[in-house]
């Protein structure tokens, strides 16, 4: 089932007020730039060189008793890339980056930031935003298997119930 309803974002712009409105998740990145539709109900693309970030949000609203993390606290859980940015502003974020090349974007990244109960559940990132990107560290690659422990091996001493 493929997701056609409209996602509700706040782009953040260079130095200028925030925009807030939705954008159709499958269409919305553009040769000219970022397609959305504002909360007066048109239609605006703004450039890539405009945009500092879009953050899809679950709701408009920012709520001022929890300020949104940043970057992470220890290394993160989920799998992935962990990367830090540093916006040309000098503004710096982490997020997860999916450790898969069919999710990459020609204009930009889309990370999980690292606050799981903020505001901002993805956020796009375009490359010309950037000052710095920087590889922390990659979650849970497949080159990495988990160790047995010693005695860990039950297998001949199971028995066996249903044979």
């Amino acid at each position: 089932m493929s997701s056609s309803t409209h996602k509700k974002v706040i782009l953040r712009r260079h130095e200028q007020e925030p925009v807030r409105g939705w954008v159709n998740p499958q269409a919305y990145l553009t040769d000219a730039g970022v397609e959305m539709m504002t909360l007066d109900g048109n239609v605006a693309v703004l450039p890539f060189d405009q945009v500092k970030a879009v953050h899809f949000v679950r709701d408009f609203e920012e709520k001022s008793d929890h300020e949104e993390r940043k970057v992470f606290a220890s290394r993160p859980k989920l799998d992935g890339l962990w990367l830090r940015m540093r916006f040309k502003d000098q503004e710096v974020i982490e997020g997860i980056l999916p450790n898969n090349l069919l999710f990459m974007e020609s204009a930009g990244f889309m990370i999980t930031p690292p606050d799981p109960y903020a505001n901002s559940q993805k956020i796009f990132v375009p490359k010309l935003a950037l000052a710095e990107l920087t590889v922390l560290g990659v979650i849970g690659s497949a080159a990495a298997t988990p160790r047995k422990k010693k005695g860990a091996d039950t297998s001949e001493k199971q028995i066996s119930l249903f044979t």
